[in-house]
């Protein structure tokens, strides 16, 4: 029989939900992992359990809908050759490659499981990696299965780099034919890195064709080194996401703007191609800040993530990425907590409108939605050692993150 919870005490509870909005002096329900009621503390039903907050804000766990934790070894040299002032290149991923594949599976399941385990210690409740650091068939089946051990959603990244001393259109031809074939029972997505040093857009196309004709949902890294054919491939394929994003054409912002509307130019939640900023990836790169405000103004749906890698943005801290985002990149608090959450939900098309569209790849039954604190999704909540929210960019670096609970089980 299930017990219910209720969490009260909650100073603030901002719920990523247009009906609901922002609460004062709140509280939840947590029943069969689900949000089973949400509203103020004075009107709370009784339950079978109750933890009072003590007065701290809440949100909805952060949905990290990016992130590479499949590897083993250390580039911090040459991120120290990186902070001197040599130039970022995609070749730096060739080590991590080599290392990953010297690892036995024991060291790459403890690897992975403790990164995870590390973003959900500072709030993170449903979290994305990829493939991408073994680039041979038995390395990326392989780093497929131990993802799908810890992370929530597993995406094929075969089209990462062309290993070295490789011919690149026959390592197209092996990500499109056996490494897919192999890869693809273990995986929900597939993702391509299309831009200088990676993979042309040629090359993009063909493995976005096989990988969609294999059942398999669509992201891509894009814009990332330079203004180049990622973000309209993305659109082009209808692909859920495209990562990245720091050289952007206005005709690129407005393709990602009009992605998900009907002829007549209404929106179709669920359907777009949604605009993922790595803001920690670029303060990493010392590249310029994605243009998140311009993106969100033109009418983008956007996403933050984390990008935790070993080369580029070593961090699975969400709260780092809130808080660069209304520090550095111009958004309001409500703006980047929501792309933080639901706009990474809608990213891996676990949202409630995206299920209810139909538009997420192979589901489940009985999927709750994701990405808010509203009845009927799943009970992810992230509870701030902290009076309000805006404490994440007022106080930024400061361990703010005081509980966790993930799928209705508290996890810190």
């Amino acid at each position: 029989m299930s017990r219910s919870t209720l969490l009260t005490g909650l100073s603030e509870l901002t719920t990523v939900d247009d009906a609901l909005g922002t609460l004062r002096d709140a509280a939840v329900v947590i029943e069969d992992g689900l949000f089973a009621w949400v509203g103020p503390a004075a009107e709370a039903p009784a339950c079978d359990d109750v933890v009072d907050l003590g007065g701290r804000a809440a949100l909805p766990g952060w949905v990290d809908s990016h992130s590479h934790l499949v590897f083993d070894g250390d580039r911090a040299a040459e991120f120290e050759a990186r902070m001197a002032g040599q130039a970022y290149a995609a070749g730096g991923i060739g080590v991590t490659t080599s290392a990953t594949r010297a690892a036995d599976d024991e060291r790459l399941r403890g690897l992975v499981a403790g990164r995870v385990a590390e973003a959900v210690a500072g709030g993170t409740t449903y979290l994305e990696t990829k493939t991408g650091y073994g680039l041979t068939v038995p390395d990326e089946e392989r780093s497929a299965r131990i993802a799908g051990e810890s992370a929530d959603e597993v995406t094929y990244l075969g089209a990462h780099l062309v290993p070295a001393g490789a011919d690149a259109e026959e390592y197209t031809e092996l990500v499109c034919g056996a490494m897919l074939d192999a890869v693809g029972p273990h995986v929900r997505w597939a993702d391509v890195f299309c831009d200088r040093g990676a993979f042309t857009p040629e090359q993009t196309r063909r493995v976005l064709e096989a990988c969609r004709a294999a059942g398999l949902g669509l992201r891509l890294h894009g814009n990332q080194l330079e203004q180049g054919a990622g973000a309209a491939l993305a659109v082009e394929f209808g692909a859920a996401s495209v990562d990245h994003l720091n050289f952007l054409s206005d005709d690129d912002v407005a393709a990602l703007a009009a992605s998900g509307t009907d002829a007549a130019g209404r929106r179709r939640p669920g359907h777009e191609t949604v605009a993922t900023v790595l803001p920690a990836c670029d303060l990493s790169t010392r590249a310029p800040l994605a243009p998140a405000r311009r993106l969100l103004d033109a009418g983008a749906t956007v996403a933050l993530a984390s990008n935790c890698n070993p080369g580029t943005s070593y961090t699975s801290s969400m709260n780092f990425c809130v808080g660069t985002a209304v520090l550095q990149m111009h958004l309001s608090l409500e703006e980047a907590i929501r792309a933080a959450t639901l706009g990474g939900a809608r990213a891996l098309r676990r949202d409630a409108e995206s299920l209810a569209a139909g538009t997420r790849p192979r589901p489940v039954a009985g999927e709750a939605p994701i990405g808010r604190v509203a009845v009927g999704h799943r009970a992810d909540l992230h509870v701030l050692d902290a009076p309000a929210a805006i404490h994440l960019a007022y106080r930024p670096g400061m361990p703010l993150t005081h509980a966790v609970w993930r799928a209705g089980v508290r996890a810190r």
